[in-house]
């Protein structure tokens, strides 16, 4: 996991990477909550970081991230 010090999420960032995560949960039918949603949850960042910075290609990078 990156952790970015001093970074800031916009709104629309944080819509972005919301909207991937439960879409991507709710496919894998796993808790929002669950240890496996924090991981996904980290894995986003680390991949909206990356440049993935729509929620369809976000979505499209986690579903084929090969640790998810």
């Amino acid at each position: 996991m990156s952790l970015m010090l001093n970074s800031s999420y916009s709104p629309e960032d944080i819509d972005v990477l919301r909207f991937a995560l439960d879409a991507w949960c709710a496919e894998k039918r796993i808790d929002i909550k669950s240890p496996e949603a924090q991981f996904a949850a980290s894995t986003a960042l680390d991949l909206y970081q990356a440049g993935h910075s729509d929620s369809e290609k976000l979505l499209t990078a986690m579903r084929s991230h090969k640790r998810l």
